[in-house]
């Protein structure tokens, strides 16, 4: 009995020999071990630290946008750099809001988006884009017109929101509830070779609404859809949106509020003009108790967010014809009538009908009298263009000159109509 208590205590001295071991190397190998900040991991010191070597950035930068929230309104050619960048930098989430569907003609510019996810939601597939290249932070869909019925609680989740919008009704509602919420609005647009950046409701910065109170009028709206854009453009100012966001969360660097960012892709060039500040009676500013609930926005502006081309609406229907109409006088080969096609000349060597002939609609008042050179006796005029708008102005302007001497009408929907009801191989763009 004695060996065994004996050889019992040789054990328990043994295994506290072993323990105490073990605790003199555990606490050696922590003397040796690198100490990390509680906030970052193993892993984000490894993919951030070329940021983080940055001096004035450091790991302090770096744990206030792995806390930061950023809202990006808009999944195109400004919401596609702009979201990949913030979501490389390790912002820790982002939410994005579109309600639109990729399209091929996106993928110029909208470059997270791809051939194989045409017809798939712009949120769906830049959250898709943006997890295979970081898997950390968390994405937020948004899938949905932004409105008055949801602005705020959407906008109100996020510390600073991103205007990669490309309509008015939207940059006056974001506005409105940015400054309603006490939120940074980078704003940012691109249009043909030229780029615009500024920051509003920063500090004591103005807002949108400081610098333009009244909406423009739709007659003077341009789209990329209407006025073309040069893909890298909006990758340029989209890149920018994000860096602008990095300087406002993480306090380096001076943030782009009262100025104006202006780039000229076609010159290479940049240029910063000063911004007037605050408006004293500004609607918003002077009382930011007034929510984006005040007004329908899509109808203050005269057009919203899901209208992607405002339909005119100015002749009678006596003088308007379907696609169907303009198909059956085509393959009847009717000499009595003069297709006329009224888009700009470079819309015309795109793609036109056989036969037509093109005199753009800025133009047609100086070929009046070769036009109608052209007309033989009893020849009618049938006026046709991209969707229909300008057509019917071109028809205005030719009854004026010729009153009822020569017929004359237009094609409902335009060409985008032809492509859509007659003829699915005709390029559309």
């Amino acid at each position: 009995m004695e060996s065994e208590v004996a050889f019992l205590r040789a054990e328990v001295e043994a295994k506290d020999a072993e323990i105490e071991r073990l605790r003199r190397e555990l606490s050696r190998e922590q003397a040796l071990a690198g100490v990390i900040d509680a906030a970052l991991n193993k892993d984000d010191v490894s993919r951030y630290s070329r940021q983080m070597l940055l001096p004035g950035f450091g790991v302090q930068g770096q744990k206030a946008l792995k806390s930061a929230s950023v809202l990006i309104v808009g999944a195109g050619g400004l919401g596609c750099p702009c979201a990949a960048y913030l979501a490389a930098a390790g912002v820790g989430k982002i939410g994005i809001v579109d309600f639109d569907a990729v399209e091929k003609s996106n993928l110029h510019r909208q470059i997270l988006h791809s051939e194989a996810k045409v017809g798939l939601s712009k949120v769906d597939s830049l959250v898709i884009a943006l997890r295979e290249l970081n898997s950390q932070p968390e994405y937020v869909r948004h899938s949905a017109v932004l409105d008055s019925s949801n602005a705020l609680d959407i906008i109100g989740r996020y510390q600073v929101v991103v205007d990669a919008s490309d309509n008015a009704a939207t940059r006056y509602l974001v506005n409105d509830a940015c400054v309603h919420l006490g939120r940074p609005l980078v704003s940012g647009s691109a249009l043909r070779w030229e780029g615009q950046l500024t920051v509003y409701n920063y500090c004591s910065g103005p807002c949108y609404r400081c610098l333009f109170p009244q909406p423009p009028p739709t007659s003077t709206v341009t789209n990329c859809s209407e006025g073309g854009v040069i893909g890298m453009v909006p990758g340029v100012i989209g890149c920018m949106q994000a860096l602008e966001v990095v300087k406002i969360l993480t306090g380096h660097g001076d943030v782009c509020s009262g100025k104006l960012l202006l780039f000229d892709g076609a010159d290479a060039r940049w240029r910063q003009v000063a911004l007037r500040g605050k408006l004293p009676n500004c609607e918003v500013c002077a009382d930011p108790s007034k929510g984006p609930a005040v007004r329908d926005y899509a109808a203050w502006c005269g057009i919203g967010p899901t209208n992607k081309c405002s339909g005119l609406n100015v002749l009678p229907k006596e003088l308007r014809i379907s696609c169907q109409d303009l198909r059956d006088r085509l393959l009847r080969k009717e000499p009595s009538s003069l297709l006329l096609d009224v888009r700009p000349k470079y819309q015309f060597e795109m793609c036109h009908l056989p036969g037509s002939l093109n005199i753009p609609l800025e133009q047609l008042d100086d070929e009046l009298g070769s036009l109608e050179e052209k007309l033989a006796k009893n020849t009618d005029v049938v006026v046709i263009c991209r969707r229909g708008n300008d057509s019917q102005l071109a028809v205005e302007k030719l009854r004026q000159a010729w009153s009822e001497r020569i017929k004359v009408c237009d094609v409902r929907g335009g060409l985008e109509a032809w492509a859509r009801t007659v003829d699915p191989e005709f390029p559309t763009y």
